[in-house]
């Protein structure tokens, strides 16, 4: 089981791992060994709480297809097993992200001495400038 939070879990068996040959540099190794692990997380297959659901799929995220499956790659080490850590760490910190509800923001406005501050910065630069100009 992989733990989310201190509620929600996930199945091993809900998460699909294909080992894939790294790209790019690395010599003769690169062209041998699947060391690249790609994750694969069907959302609305899995056992998540429908808000964890509902949230993932609306979420606007490259590693989410159309059809409300994860996909994530990783290839950062020579490691199979290591990049097999961190590809489930991706995806429990993509969860995690969506549980997490963010604050509406206030929108307030300046103060009056804010105001007057940046007025009075503002004419001390003209000011500036004015005395650089050369007189003809």
């Amino acid at each position: 089981m992989i733990n989310i939070s201190q509620r929600v879990e996930i199945a091993e068996s809900e998460i699909e791992w294909q080992f894939i040959r790294s790209s790019g540099a690395g010599g003769q190794n690169v062209n041998k060994v699947a060391t690249a692990a790609q994750l694969i997380f069907d959302i609305q297959a899995s056992s998540l709480p429908d808000f964890y659901k509902q949230r993932l799929l609306k979420k606007h995220d490259h590693r989410i297809t159309q059809s409300g499956k994860v996909i994530i790659k990783s290839q950062e080490t020579r490691s199979q097993a290591r990049n097999r850590e961190l590809a489930l760490e991706q995806l429990t910190e993509l969860i995690r992200s969506v549980s997490k509800t963010q604050k509406k923001r206030i929108p307030t406005k300046p103060t009056r001495a804010a105001k007057e501050k940046r007025l009075n910065n503002k004419k001390q630069h003209g000011q500036k400038k004015v005395l650089r100009k050369k007189e003809f």
